[in-house]
């Protein structure tokens, strides 16, 4: 079965702060982007690091590279150095893997290359195995291997990229090369051109590293202005529209030194509605931090994110079909895996992602349902693994995850329920005041009680549990008082002795 063609837009919206991109497909919007200035992306950048502590347990240590939390590395993550140089590393493949105690020693200083931004409670997760991206090459410093991204599936264009790779290499190249996806019927002049580029670039941070103090980045990764154009940018895009006079200049000349045929797709938009706003874009936004996601048929989805793994919930709604039952889950599970694959692309969900699709008697259907979020997710460039359906009807996938969710970025948790998603109800906490009461009275003396408490709670206490509080003012004999507090949260009181 051949993939529908896909006419792709990128925006680019500029604030002095904060910069967004959006990715939007046949009139759709995919995926987002924010770089804040007061809280930018880390992956890719290259510290210079101090070693703080050394867990054997976990074959890990924890690295200071300069930012509030130390730094996650793990063995596995680090390459055997050969030299004591910061910025030369060599790396060597063996079967057992070496302890981390004799790979890195608490106090010591190591180059580094995040991995994945911190996130949550989490540190950012930390390699030592470098790479660089440039437009159509990503290299490997130390690394002699080479390799074709396995998104190119044409065999025949596998093959002439795999021959040029290799000429390059032989020419004098002393680093490893992965051909990146954006390289299909990429020229042998472009492909040189990247490899002069990126020798020149490593060249440059071995330098700065061998003079930078631990503690301190080495090399930062582009803007996300740029970013998006060396890594987002396919054949395919038709238009990049940015609003800002200075990105755009930004934009065009980065184009005109190493992307010549992107440059005419770059264009300046002047118009007087925000651009965002234009393209349904703001609105999108919005829709993708709800917890429900309707569908076309009645049917809707519930996305729960936890701080382990992300569910899904596909339900039938309103939706009751024409046919039989089966035919009706059928067709709305069938709906809900284009529906899901585009929310993780927008929210950026990543990590263990539990699918719970409505239940379906028949295997064909839940054969072809698999089949159909498979295709779904074909587009998605951030890799995934999707297992077959579980005895429960579960589908358990993972998704790799680089940086923080939408909603980790837009949002912060709800102060009142700190992220629970529910507060006590009045009536609990009414009587949460009747056993806080007693406690008073039995450990303190005071002539009156004044209870402070949200409006909900008072007038709760006046009307159907009056008869309690005037049960229980006898039994201590004591005067109770209340006082509603405006800035109180729904669950908030306070027991004050007079």
């Amino acid at each position: 079965m051949t993939q529908p063609m896909i006419s792709e837009e990128i925006l680019l919206n500029v604030t002095p702060r904060e910069q967004r991109a959006a990715v939007v497909e046949n009139g759709v919007l995919q995926e987002v982007f924010v770089d804040r200035q007061s809280r930018r992306g880390l992956v890719g950048n290259i510290y210079k690091g101090r070693v703080e502590r050394v867990l054997p347990g976990m074959q890990a240590a924890f690295i200071d590279i300069g930012l509030d939390r130390t730094a996650f590395l793990h063995a596995s993550d680090i390459s055997k150095p050969n030299d004591t140089d910061a910025g030369e590393q060599t790396v060597s493949i063996s079967i057992e893997q070496p302890s981390i105690g004799d790979l890195v020693t608490e106090g010591g200083e190591i180059l580094v290359q995040v991995l994945k931004d911190p996130m949550g409670t989490k540190g950012a997760r930390l390699t030592t195995f470098v790479t660089l991206p440039a437009r159509y090459l990503v290299m490997l410093p130390g690394n002699e291997s080479c390799g074709v991204s396995a998104r190119i599936e044409d065999e025949a264009e596998r093959e002439r990229l795999r021959d040029i790779l290799t000429e390059l290499v032989a020419d004098g190249a002393q680093n490893g090369y992965i051909v990146r996806t954006a390289a299909e019927g990429a020229s042998y002049d472009a492909l040189r051109a990247d490899m002069i580029f990126l020798n020149r670039l490593w060249e440059g941070i071995r330098q700065k590293a061998g003079s930078t103090s631990a503690g301190r980045v080495v090399h930062e990764d582009l803007p996300l202005s740029v970013r998006i154009i060396r890594d987002r940018v396919q054949h395919d895009v038709e238009r990049i529209l940015v609003d800002s006079e200075s990105e755009y200049a930004r934009m065009l000349a980065f184009c005109n030194s190493f992307l010549p045929e992107i440059s005419p797709k770059i264009e300046r938009y002047t118009g007087r509605r925000p651009i965002f706003d234009l393209h349904g874009v703001e609105e999108e936004i919005s829709r993708a931090l709800d917890r429900k996601v309707p569908l076309k048929s009645g049917g809707y989805l519930i996305f729960d994110q936890t701080e382990a793994m992300t569910t899904v919930d596909v339900n039938t709604g309103g939706f009751v079909g024409s046919r039989t039952q089966e035919e009706t889950l059928y067709r709305t599970n069938l709906e809900a895996t284009v529906a899901i694959a585009r929310q993780l692309r927008l929210r950026n969900l990543g990590g263990i992602v539990i699918i719970d699709f409505i239940d379906m008697v028949e295997a064909s259907h839940r054969e072809n349902v698999l089949q159909a979020l498979e295709r779904a997710l074909a587009q998605d460039h951030a890799k995934h693994q999707v297992m077959p359906l579980s005895p429960l009807g579960l589908v358990e996938m993972t998704r790799k995850r680089t940086r923080e969710s939408l909603e980790h970025i837009l949002c912060d948790a709800c102060p009142t329920c700190e992220g629970r998603g529910s507060v006590k109800t009045p009536q609990t906490v009414c009587y949460e005041i009747f056993r806080e009461i007693l406690r008073q009275h039995r450990q303190f003396s005071f002539k009156e009680l004044l209870i402070l408490a949200h409006q909900d709670v008072i007038e709760l206490l006046l009307d159907e549990e009056s008869g309690g509080l005037a049960e229980l003012s006898g039994a201590i004999d004591k005067t109770i008082r209340l006082q509603s507090e405006s800035l109180f949260a729904p669950d908030q009181y306070v027991v004050v002795l007079m």
